[in-house]
This record gives structure tokens, C-alpha cells and sequence, in this order.
């Protein structure tokens, strides 16, 4: 067990943390072993709980905003399952029927940490947050080329106003000094 409920006001946390804890026991009992279900936390509409209980009966819950990406939080949760059931000093855990048995996992609490950034821990969301962002870099500059476009338009129109301008100009002078002849 372990929480991050910086979001909450401060007397509001052992409340908000006491709610997710039996929301999630209750959620994790009802499913079947292999599934993965994420299901939104009544009185706390903004949230979800997703939830994956594998094979063997191990299970975790992720709970989380609804921007958190749901593929995310299940790589979380698959990981972090894999990781306990793979660490030497949690061997046992079949057997456990007390909940905070293995509370204070530091692993749990690094996870934590690490995954509040979904780009940070999900390689094909940091892909897609490059190529938005490069999209946006893209669709500025076509942008710019095209508003330089326009003001080498304008320069063009008056290069050939100016032209018309000195040709008439020239026709002009032409005409007013042809009356008059010095010699």
C-alpha cells in the first residue's frame, strides 16, 4: 500500500486514503483472476481505479485522474506485479491474508515517483507527445512561410507599381523636354 495524495487538502488525505483502500479491496475482490478493469470511484467522479488481478491471484490497483492513459496504468501495474513476485523477500505472499503485510515496499514507493509523468515511464507516449509537438513546430513554420509569402507578394505588386510608376514617368519627361531644345 502506498499513496501519493498530494492533490488532497491536508485533513482530507486520511479520509480520501481510507476511501481508495476499501473501494480498491472491494473492486479487487470481484474480479476474476486474469483481468484487467477499470472502473471510476463513487463520490470521487474525476478519478479511476484500474485494476489488474493476474493469474496466480496477485493483484494491484492504480488509482488515478482521468488523464492518466489507461495502457499506462496497466504497464504500471503489470511491472510492478512482475517485480514483487520476482523479489526474493516477498516469497510467501500466497499465503498472506493481512493487507498491509507487505506495506512499505520501497520498490512500490519509487514506482510512484517515477510513473507521475506517463511520458516518463510509457515509451510510445513520449513518442506521440515528440511527434505532437514536432507537428506544432511544423505547422508554425508552414505558418510563417506562408505570411512571408504574402509579403513577398506585396513587394512584387508594389515593385511593379514602382515600375509603372517610372515608365510613365519617364514617358512624361520625355514628352515635357521634347518642346523645348537647347542649343
Amino acid at each position: 500500500e502506498a499513496s501519493d495524495l498530494k492533490s488532497f487538502g491536508f485533513f482530507q488525505r486520511p479520509t480520501a486514503q481510507q476511501l481508495l483502500n476499501a473501494f480498491s479491496k472491494i473492486v479487487v475482490k470481484r474480479i476474476a483472476p486474469g483481468q484487467r478493469i477499470t472502473v471510476e470511484v463513487e463520490g470521487m467522479a474525476e478519478y479511476q481505479v484500474h485494476t489488474y488481478v493476474r493469474t496466480d491471484g496477485l493483484a494491484g490497483t492504480l488509482t488515478a485522474d482521468k488523464e492518466y492513459p489507461t495502457r499506462v496504468a496497466f504497464a504500471v501495474l503489470n511491472e510492478l506485479l512482475d517485480d514483487f513476485a520476482a523479489e526474493p523477500q516477498m516469497r510467501g505472499w500466497e499465503n498472506e491474508v493481512r493487507n498491509d503485510a507487505y506495506a512499505g515496499w520501497p520498490t512500490l514507493q519509487q514506482k510512484i515517483v517515477s510513473c507521475q509523468d506517463p511520458a516518463s515511464f510509457d515509451k510510445i507516449l513520449r513518442i506521440q507527445n515528440d511527434l505532437n509537438s514536432t507537428q506544432q513546430v511544423l505547422t508554425q513554420t508552414i505558418d510563417n512561410l506562408l505570411e512571408r509569402g504574402e509579403k513577398l507578394d506585396d513587394l512584387v505588386q508594389r515593385s511593379d507599381e514602382l515600375s509603372a510608376t517610372s515608365k510613365q514617368f519617364y514617358k512624361q519627361a520625355k514628352k515635357t523636354n521634347s518642346c523645348c531644345t537647347i542649343s
